[in-house]
């Protein structure tokens, strides 16, 4: 591979059972142990990392956590800090900036690289990949895998290829090799239910879909298809998005009891719009399109969104929009998840003015609002809130982590 011409190289950083991995490092008592982090067993609490000590028992993210339990009974399980992650987060993205000034990160732990043309100045991917994870490990004391490849899903693929701890590099001219004995479910967009459909037809490998024409994958599987046998053919001309309209702001809640309450769910949704202006507010950024995510039980979910004329962070803005998203979907049912989300992000208040919100009384509305979260820096969160938001404090939550940046492609 030394000596190779490549004309794109993409790295996919992913650090290793993340949540539980930072707490393993905190407590040294829990080495060797299956660790989860998560919420509680006692409500509709979800398994949000899982050791790899953990996993041996089948345990695996999203499971719900009474079911780890049962599968693990010695199962270590923790709430988790989003405060710590975010933290060691930002560590990380750090370390990636030095390598790249093309980061794209799809979640708090895990991001893409473009590395192209940094050859002269890095070394080769040989070189780079080894450095990147002994830069991450010396400063964080975790373990990241990388996956290095001139496709930017191959090297998603190739991170998770020899975990933990891994590096896997698939160098041009080796992505058709690399891909072909893979399981289909390895391919973007393969779910359950799409696995299931090709395998009707014979296909249980990428290689297996590679072979198909594009005929039959259109005729079968529409436009997904095709899709599909682009991937299966190592064809994806996407490059890595660093700007800011590749991240989007969130916060959502699974309830431990389903809420049917039309003024207990409102109030949710103003402390989730609270929480998510804070956290533009404090990256000095605002979005366009405001997002609403609904989940009747059990596991019915509707995602709807509106984009506005201007960019906004304020909470009063964003908490408007997404009430009456709510009140156009709800149907008096109870309800399991809520979820406010803000994307399309950009510098603070591009767009046009509102000439019914005028400068000085947006200037004194900001001032109001950065004075609380102020005030919640020094005292902590809940101290002082909205008269609105009371009522969200008598619904409890599962306790599972849901703040995530997203991939927009």
């Amino acid at each position: 591979m030394f000596g190779m011409q490549w004309d794109k190289v993409i790295a996919h950083v992913d650090m290793d059972a993340f949540y539980a991995s930072i707490e393993i490092r905190d407590d040294p008592s829990l080495a060797g142990k299956p660790v989860v982090v998560g919420g509680s067993a006692d409500g509709r609490g979800v398994v949000s990392a899982a050791s790899y000590e953990a996993r041996v028992f089948g345990v695996r993210s999203a499971m719900p956590m009474s079911r780890a339990l049962r599968l693990c009974p010695d199962l270590v399980a923790l709430p988790g800090s989003l405060r710590k992650y975010s933290a060691v987060s930002k560590e990380i993205m750090e370390i990636l900036g030095r390598y790249s000034p093309s980061v794209q990160p799809l979640s708090l732990d895990e991001a893409f690289l473009d590395l192209t043309g940094m050859e002269l100045a890095l070394g080769t991917p040989e070189e780079i990949g080894p450095a990147i994870r002994a830069e991450i490990k010396e400063q964080t004391r975790l373990t990241a895998s990388v996956g290095i490849a001139p496709v930017k899903f191959v090297a998603k693929i190739a991170s998770d290829y020899d975990k933990p701890d891994g590096l896997t590099i698939v160098p041009p001219g080796g992505v058709q090799d690399f891909l072909e004995p893979l399981t289909i479910d390895k391919l973007w967009g393969v779910g359950p239910r799409m696995q299931e459909a090709l395998q009707q037809f014979g296909i249980r490998t990428v290689g297996d879909i590679a072979r198909r024409s594009p005929e039959f994958m259109a005729q079968k599987f529409g436009q997904h298809g095709q899709h599909l046998l682009r991937l299966a053919r190592g064809e994806d001309a996407r490059g890595v998005v660093s700007h800011w309209d590749a991240k989007s702001y969130s916060h959502e809640e699974t309830f431990a009891k389903d809420q049917g309450d039309v003024e207990t769910l409102e109030s949710v949704l103003l402390d989730q719009a609270l929480r998510v202006a804070r956290r533009l507010r404090r990256d000095d950024v605002a979005g366009r399109v405001i997002n609403l995510k609904l989940r009747y039980p059990p596991f019915v979910t509707l995602t709807r969104r509106t984009t506005i004329d201007e960019r906004t962070n304020d909470a009063d803005r964003i908490f408007d929009v997404v009430r009456k998203l709510f009140h156009a979907e709800w149907n008096g049912k109870p309800v399991r998840l809520l979820g406010v989300g803000v994307s399309g992000i950009g510098e603070e208040y591009g767009g046009t003015l509102d000439l019914f919100d005028p400068e000085p009384l947006r200037q004194r509305r900001d001032a109001l609002t950065d004075t609380v979260h102020d005030l919640e820096d020094r005292f902590g969160r809940g101290k002082i809130t909205r008269a609105g938001a009371l009522r969200k404090r008598s619904v409890r939550d599962t306790g599972t982590m849901n703040d995530k940046p997203t991939d927009p492609e």
